[in-house]
């Protein structure tokens, strides 16, 4: 007994089970919101449909180039070339035509971007830029300028989004 006839040994025994009490239903509610959370995930995954006829094939492909020892273009292979030419792709240009492709990875900008834009421009220089996402939501008005300046646009792994080259010819 303590002062004035209070418990304190009872009032503690009974704020350790509130306190048992407390963690068991967080941990409960953690569980059942880390259950959902990864219900959701696995439903979205099954959710995707590829939207085309065309079927993909699971062959095995090696990619590389074999060098030669006469300082030409290496040899990409027929099967390599062959997947190149079907989807438009650019591999090591075209050894007759003094082309250099710039490439360029933007996704967090740094403030860069326009700058390179820039100098491109007063050089007359268009080049391929590889944008994620959340670069298109928050930098759109970048984005249209590429487009207008002729620039070739892609999403890394994922469709094209502009082919400005196509649309310049």
């Amino acid at each position: 007994m303590g002062l004035n006839g209070f418990n304190f040994d009872c009032f503690r025994k009974w704020c350790m089970n509130r306190a048992i009490n407390l963690i068991v239903v967080v941990a409960f509610l953690l569980f059942v919101i880390i259950t959902i959370f990864a219900a959701s995930i696995g439903s979205n995954s099954s959710s995707i449909i590829v939207n085309s006829n065309a079927v993909l094939s699971t062959k095995k492909i090696g990619w590389g180039i074999k060098r030669s020892d006469n300082h030409e273009q290496p040899d990409l292979g027929a099967e390599n070339k062959k997947i190149i030419d079907e989807f438009n792709g650019i591999a090591m240009g075209n050894k007759d035509k003094p082309y250099i492709y710039l490439t360029f990875d933007v996704g967090y900008e740094g403030g860069y971007t326009n700058k390179i834009l820039d100098v491109l421009k007063e050089n007359k220089v268009c080049a391929l830029f590889f944008i994620t996402g959340q670069f298109v939501k928050t930098s759109s008005d970048v984005v249209q300028r590429m487009i207008d300046e002729g620039h070739i646009i892609r999403q890394p792994h994922l469709q094209t989004l502009f082919d400005a080259r196509n649309k310049r010819r």
